[in-house]
């Protein structure tokens, strides 16, 4: 469990230039909020739940400058 949560500060972390490394982040960041919501189920933590939106504006960002 502890690995997925420093999985998502490094992925917060990184910037994402070229075309390729946004189509990745974006299903980095799929991966990420799927395995974040499982624990959530368990232990319907709120953090967790804060976590899993910070991540969601990610992706969408990414996806966005992509269309």
């Amino acid at each position: 469990m502890a690995t997925i949560f420093s999985e998502v500060t490094d992925f917060e972390e990184t910037k994402f230039i070229s075309r390729s490394d946004k189509i990745a982040a974006s299903r980095e960041a799929k991966r990420l909020i799927l395995g974040l919501n499982e624990i959530y189920k368990q232990k319907k933590d709120p953090a967790i739940m804060e976590i899993m939106k910070r991540l969601t504006t990610l992706k969408k960002k990414y996806e966005k400058r992509l269309k």
